[in-house]
Formats: structure tokens, sequence, C-alpha cells
């Protein structure tokens, strides 16, 4: 894993959030030390479109929570140290034109666009988002 700016904001995307607090190996130590020193500074962010790919999940049963689904997302995402970032009107319309060439997929736009607007790192193991971070019009480290 690459290092980052201690004072930068990190922002995780949705596998790696569910990772986290599920507490799934597929997370490595470095990634999980990461997570829990921005937090410990509140400087964790999550993209609010990242509950809306959780809820998706869970009702096409890919993934499957010992309680409701929206008592776990309330849970997951009210945890201390959080901050849940709306999509605003420049995110959305960031999304829409990321400059080079950047596949299809709503969500994962959504986050780059969210990560890039707050000039936050990204935080994914989403090998198609690693591979735009190599245009450099995005910070990302792989989890």
């Amino acid at each position: 894993m690459q290092t980052m700016n201690k004072n930068s904001p990190l922002l995780i995307d949705t596998h790696v959030w569910l990772w986290f607090v599920l507490g799934d190996q597929k997370l490595c130590k470095k990634a999980r030390n990461l997570i829990e020193e921005s937090t410990s500074k509140g400087m964790l962010n999550l993209s609010c479109i990242s509950l809306w790919e959780v809820a998706m999940l869970e009702s096409k049963g890919r993934i499957v929570f010992s309680k409701e689904c929206n008592t776990w997302l309330h849970e997951a995402s009210t945890m201390p140290g959080l901050n849940i970032v709306q999509i605003t009107s420049d995110i959305a319309f960031d999304s829409s034109r990321l400059p080079s060439e950047f596949h299809g997929d709503p969500a994962d736009r959504i986050i780059v666009a969210t990560a890039r607007s707050i000039d936050a790192t990204l935080l994914t193991k989403d090998y198609k988002i690693l591979e735009y971070s190599k245009t450099r019009y995005l910070k990302c480290l792989e989890a």
C-alpha cells in the first residue's frame, strides 16, 4: 500500500467500509490502521451513495445482515469519527464529466467525484478505480 499525507482526508469505498465494519479479513492490517487513524482525527469520509449501494446489495440478497438493513446502515454510518459526504450539485456534475476515460458505473463515478471534491485519498480495492488513479486525476490507495 502506498502512503498518504497524514493531514489529508480519507474517503473509503463502499466495500472497504463494509469490510471494516464487519471485521472482514479481506481488509489488510495497514488499511485497517489507516482507517482507524483517520477516524481518530475526524478525517474519515464515506460518500452517501455507499449507503444506497449497501442497501441495494442487501435487497438483492448479495449480503445478509444479522439485523434489519436500515438499522445496520444507521449504526454503521453513525460510527464515531465517520463523516458522510452528501452528493452536492458540484459532485453530481463532476461525476458526469470526469477527466480522462472512466467506466460508466454511476456509484463509482460519484465516489470518485466525491474524493476529488473534498481533496481526499480514496481507499479502494476496485481495479478500475485504481487504474483510473494512474491518470493523476485521483489520489488513491489500494486497500
